[in-house]
């Protein structure tokens, strides 16, 4: 009885892969227009974070997903700090059922470059010459419901009414 419940499963759920292929930085932008004068502040300045995931399909099966950060510093309304770093990655995903697909691309993907993201921004931040900044861990599937939400909302979800 125990191998019929197994053989009922979708076999592509148990030969579902995803291989990382590659993991790089795709674009990394600094701009400290205030230096050295900045330096002499005593004031820390505050910071404004924004992500964003996208994602393009390279080849069957092939994907590149891109995660941006862009940050902020701010000395009350003067930017004295932008960093923009995308970092990359391409990931080959095989055995996975379409309906499956959007949001594993939208969240797993972004999460497995996060990471890395970190590490790229906090040494692009102490090179700077700034103090050490740390992106802070963030739900990025929390952040792709809310994006899907506000999407529906925009274009404005079906009333469910029958006529």
């Amino acid at each position: 009885m125990a191998e019929n419940s197994n053989a009922a499963q979708p076999a592509t759920e148990n030969n579902a892969q995803i291989r990382i292929l590659k993991i790089y930085v795709k674009d990394l932008s600094i701009e400290n227009p205030d230096a050295p004068q900045i330096f002499q502040q005593e004031k820390m300045p505050t910071v404004e974070m924004n992500l964003r995931a996208e994602a393009n399909k390279i080849a069957d099966d092939t994907y590149e997903s891109v995660l941006t950060v862009t940050l902020t510093f701010k000395l009350e309304e003067k930017t004295v700090l932008l960093i923009e770093a995308k970092q990359a990655g391409i990931f080959n995903i095989t055995g996975l059922p379409e309906a499956m697909l959007q949001p594993l691309i939208a969240t797993h993907l972004p999460s497995v470059l996060f990471p890395y993201a970190r590490e790229l921004v906090s040494a692009a931040v102490g090179h700077a010459g700034f103090p050490p900044f740390y992106l802070p861990p963030t739900n990025l599937e929390a952040l792709y419901q809310q994006q899907m939400a506000a999407q529906s909302k925009l274009e404005g979800a079906p009333t469910g009414a029958v006529n």
